[in-house]
Formats: C-alpha cells, sequence, structure tokens
C-alpha cells in the first residue's frame, strides 16, 4: 500500500540526510528542488553521456503544428516507478503524436542495462531546458508525467536505490517552468499528497492531473506492481482510448474510487484541474489522436497491491 511505502521511503531519504549532516529546514521544504548522491565521477560521467544523447534525438518543432513534447521520469528506484514511467512514455507519445519528441528519465536505470538517463532533479531540469529550447513555447505543449513518493510539505520525495535521496517541491517546479517559458503544458503527477502540486501549477494555459489531493495518500506503489493506481486508471486504460483528456480524467478518477471503496482505503482523491485557455490547443492535439485503443500491459494494480 503506498501510504506504508512513503512512511518507509521517507524515513530512509531522512536518516541518509542525517548521516550526512545535510541541513533540512522548512524554507528548503517548500522551495527546494534537491538530489544527494553518492555515486562515482564514473557513473556521473556516464550518466552525462546518455542524457546527452537521448537530448539529441529530441526533434525540432514543426512550424504551425501544436507539437507535444513528452517526458515521463520515473524518480524513485523502487522497480514499480521504472515500470510505470516506462509504458507511460510508450503510451503518452503514441496519444499525443510525439514520436521523436518524447523522453524517459528511470532511476536505477544504470544498473539494469537500460539506455534511460537516470530520473533525477538534475536530468529532470536539464532536459526541460532542453525541450524549450527546440520547442516553440508559444505554439507546442510540455507533456511531463512524474511517478514517485510523496509529502505533504516537500512534494515529490524519492531514494536512488542505496545511492542517495531527493525532492521535488512545487515552487520549484513551477519557478523552473516559468523561467524557461513553457506556459502550455500537460502535468500528470503520481504520488501521495501530490495535490499540492495544484495550487503552484494551476492556471489558464497548463492541465494539472494529480494521483491525489494535499491531504491523503495515493495507493499502488508496492515494488512488485507494474502501474500505481493512478498510472494504471489514467494512462493504462483511459488515455488509451480515443477520448478527450477531460473524459480520460473522469474515467480515471471513477476507477480509482471504486477500487479504493472495493479495498475499504480512505479515498485519495485524485485532482482534476484544466485551464480556461487550454482548450485552443488541447483540441489541435487531440484532432490527430489515434482512433482505436490499445491493449492494456501489465497487471493491474488491484489485483497485486496487497499480495
Amino acid at each position: 500500500m503506498r501510504k506504508s511505502m512513503i512512511a518507509g521511503g521517507f524515513a530512509l531519504a531522512l536518516s541518509l540526510a542525517t548521516a550526512s549532516s545535510a541541513q533540512v529546514n522548512e524554507g528548503m521544504a517548500i522551495n527546494g528542488w534537491s538530489s544527494e548522491q553518492n555515486r562515482t565521477p564514473a557513473w556521473h560521467l556516464a550518466q552525462h553521456d546518455k542524457l546527452s544523447k537521448a537530448l539529441a534525438k529530441i526533434g525540432a518543432q514543426r512550424k504551425g503544428v501544436v507539437d507535444a513534447y513528452v517526458v515521463a521520469i520515473g524518480l524513485d528506484s523502487d522497480p514499480v516507478f521504472k515500470k510505470e514511467s516506462t509504458e507511460v512514455r510508450n503510451v503518452l507519445e503514441r496519444r499525443f503524436g510525439a514520436a521523436g519528441r518524447s523522453l524517459l528519465l528511470t532511476a536505477g536505470s544504470g544498473t539494469n542495462g537500460s539506455d534511460a538517463p537516470q530520473g533525477s532533479p538534475a536530468n529532470l531540469a536539464i532536459a526541460l531546458a532542453a525541450i524549450a529550447a527546440k520547442m516553440d513555447v508559444k505554439e507546442d505543449v510540455l507533456v511531463l508525467y512524474t511517478t514517485s513518493h510523496g509529502d505533504k510539505k516537500l512534494g515529490i520525495v524519492y531514494r536512488d536505490g542505496e545511492n542517495g535521496f531527493g525532492m521535488i517541491a512545487p515552487k520549484k517546479l513551477k519557478a523552473i517552468l516559468d523561467e524557461l517559458g513553457i506556459k502550455r503544458r500537460v502535468l500528470l503527477i503520481s504520488a501521495c499528497y501530490s495535490g499540492v502540486f495544484v495550487s503552484e501549477l494551476a492556471d489558464k494555459d497548463s492541465i494539472v492531473l494529480t494521483a491525489a489531493s494535499s491531504s491523503r495518500p495515493s495507493f499502488g506503489c508496492t515494488p512488485g506492481n507494474d502501474w500505481t493506481f493512478f498510472g494504471d486508471a489514467l494512462v493504462n486504460i483511459a488515455l488509451r482510448k480515443p477520448q478527450p483528456l477531460g473524459k480520460a480524467a473522469d474515467e480515471a478518477t471513477g476507477l480509482i474510487s471504486t477500487w479504493e471503496a472495493k479495498l475499504g482505503l480512505q479515498p485519495s482523491n485524485p485532482q482534476v484541474s484544466i485551464g480556461d485557455d487550454t482548450g485552443k490547443w488541447l483540441a489541435a492535439l487531440e484532432a490527430s489522436m489515434p482512433k482505436t485503443e490499445t491493449p492494456k500491459v501489465g497487471r493491474p494494480a488491484i489485483e497485486t497491491t496487497f499480495e
């Protein structure tokens, strides 16, 4: 169950912080974008090469066309986040016509032969800057999916196995996107308490969907799972269908509510914010949406959560 996993994951992060004499205060918690790593110089060089190669493959935007740029990032090294982010990239790339304009970042990827760069705040910041330089920020759209653990005050929190820990705070993510000039954005955030991102990131040009409210945990992040509840309902089921994003969000929140009720869980209350001006570009993206549904991948989250 996700609630128990975040307790253990964040406890480890705090213990690592204490062991390294890192100073964590309220200001850092609200504004931070941090990553502490116990990695070798050779590992960092390999990461630099992986990220450079991946970003070099990202295509330039097409003038007069609303292009989507997809980033799927699994921040925590629990296997469920790698599995989820990998398939999310495939589904979103197909749905939004982003072939050649999508990127996968996954924590722990360097230990299993994957070519994906590491899912970390540093790599995400570099990736967003590189994508902003290739897209027309007045015309194109960023589609960002993040999956990890979460905390009421810190935002996204995660562990890189035994090699480090980190966080991404809502204010910092907003500041980076604003600084890069990325106004048109679809932000899909799978984490406990991920509703803390809505108040910072919701605006007239943004779509923000989160796995839970700011005061509730979400579910399904057991390491053996293929999907979290949010990822399974929204991406593996609803977004595979040729239906508008708003309708897909409604289907996903309904499924999650049904699953939680069946298992006697406290409702996670996923949040949906669709800005008033997003219809201008969302219609253009969805006009070329595939007309056929793709089959689900992996075991359903509800069947594996409590094994």
